[in-house]
């Protein structure tokens, strides 16, 4: 991952105490970091690694710039620390006002870790928001491997940590779009309990938190629930076998001490749902058309979506990474571009992809080089509509984190809708595989695929591809179980 750096260059990201800690006695600046860092981390993720990591970044650090995630909510930290910032900047203070200026995140956990700090990070609404660097400690590392930060668990000693930061420091910035996402469901009768249960909660909706009576959002006789993602939204089979994981590593949390072990139960779980055999040991197995009426708009107006009936699991897909570095839409050569009206995939554009699968098999065409999935649409909002008789449920996936989604049983609607909203700032390495409509050219190029490939019938590199809003309307509530997070 590069040279180890120096202790005399460590200077370069180390924070001091008095704008750390409120109420310390404040020194003059010997020296003005160029890369000043907060680091964040989730020491229940990866086995013992998280745990490790923290040990080694205090180390090396200043210990009050190191937080665990598990102890310390970020929003909390970041707010004291901007409000200390503004301050001393007040006062004249000359280091304050550079930190402030070159000031970057690094958070270590999942991509449901990684999503809470983009949240938090959003919710601040600062003029110059820090850019954040993702170290992957989770299962699949969908948003480290976007930006090129890697997808395996990383070393934890300290050659590892310092030649870390230095990518940290030669990193650049890159912007990418977040999408929000609302739920809308029918209010129950007087007496009754709210209409997702609190067993049911999804791990990372937390986030969604109900919209009050006077928010914009409200309708009366109905609830309302927000938050917001940035890798992807998905729903159908692939987010069952994700919560079955979920469900099992919260169960017995010892099974799951490492990646290989994981990536192995993940497989067995889309054996024993039915994700590779559902004709055969999962006949009555719902396809997405079945459960949900799919909009998009299109010139200001909602147009309906055509959903093959083969398709039984879809998903909303901001960056090039899903399920562990596969890239489900791939890079369609100029014929198809020009043919089906569509562009290529930035994160950056105000456009999400949509794509449906079959089946796992469906699936493994990934692993070739022009492989991916079912194309459907670009849209830069999206509607799905779930109405009484087809089920009553089905599996939503959010940036890696699934949840069991009641869906009506009675002559109402449930309303789940995804619209662009805004932009967060990145770190990107040299090996990004993310392109930005600004400068496509900066990452790695993909191969594109052939004038021949198919996008239905072919089966056409999977070691090579896998809370935000407003205020505190999605931060994570304080009794939040960080252990729940990948």
């Amino acid at each position: 991952m590069g040279d180890t750096i120096s202790d005399k260059t460590l200077e370069d990201f180390y924070i001091p105490d008095y704008i750390l800690v409120p109420g310390s006695k404040i020194s003059n600046a010997s020296y003005i970091p160029t890369c000043p860092v907060i680091v964040f981390i989730n020491s229940k993720s990866g086995g013992q690694l998280g745990g490790e990591l923290l040990v080694t970044y205090r180390a090396l650090l200043n210990k009050n710039q190191v937080f665990d995630l598990g102890e310390m909510a970020p929003d909390k930290v970041l707010c004291q620390l901007y409000l200390t910032l503004e301050a001393l900047k007040c006062s004249k203070d000359d280091l304050a006002a550079e930190i402030q200026k070159r000031l970057r995140i690094i958070v270590a956990g999942g991509d449901g870790t990684a999503s809470w700090l983009l949240g938090v990070v959003c919710d601040l609404k600062l003029p110059q928001p820090p850019p954040i660097a993702t170290v992957p400690l989770g299962t699949g590392n969908n948003l480290p491997f976007s930006f090129g930060w890697g997808k395996k668990n990383p070393g934890t000693d300290q050659h590892s940590v310092e030649s870390f930061l230095n990518q940290v420091k030669t990193a650049k910035e890159m912007k990418i779009d977040s999408w929000h996402i609302i739920m809308r469901m029918k209010a129950l009768k007087e007496g009754a309990c709210d209409p997702i249960a609190p067993l049911e909660l999804p791990h990372s909706l937390h986030a969604f938190h109900r919209v009050s009576q006077t928010d914009k959002l409200n309708m009366e006789g109905y609830h309302t629930f927000r938050g917001g993602f940035w890798n992807y939204f998905s729903m159908g089979m692939d987010a069952q076998v994700s919560y079955a994981f979920h469900s099992e590593r919260k169960l017995h949390p010892e099974k799951f001490k490492n990646q290989l072990a994981n990536q192995s139960t993940y497989l067995k779980l889309g054996c024993t749902q039915g994700w590779f055999c559902a004709s055969l040991f999962h006949p009555s197995s719902r396809n997405i058309a079945q459960l949900t009426k799919v909009k998009i708009m299109k010139q200001g107006e909602w147009e309906d979506l055509c959903i093959p009936r083969s398709i039984r699991s879809i998903v909303c897909l901001n960056l090039p990474s899903f399920s562990g570095g596969l890239n489900p839409w791939g890079t369609p050569n100029k014929k198809k571009l020009h043919d089906r009206d569509l562009t290529p995939p930035y994160v950056d554009d105000g456009l999400i992809e949509i794509v449906g699968f079959r089946n796992a098999w469906h699936g493994l065409v990934l692993l070739s080089p022009n492989g991916h999935g079912t194309r459907l649409a670009q849209a830069n909002r999206i509607r799905f509509e779930f109405h009484k008789g087809a089920a009553d449920h089905t599996f939503m996936r959010l940036d890696g984190e699934p949840w069991k989604q009641p869906l009506p049983v009675d002559d109402d609607t449930v309303v789940v809708e995804i619209s662009h909203f805004g932009q967060v700032s990145m770190l990107a390495t040299p090996d990004c595989r993310s392109k930005s409509i600004y400068d496509p050219s900066s990452p790695i190029s993909h191969h594109e695929e052939g004038e021949d490939s198919s996008i239905e019938e072919t089966m056409e590199d999977f070691e090579e591809r896998k809370k935000f809003g407003a205020a505190d309307t999605f931060k994570f509530p304080d009794e939040f179980d960080v252990a729940h997070l990948s």
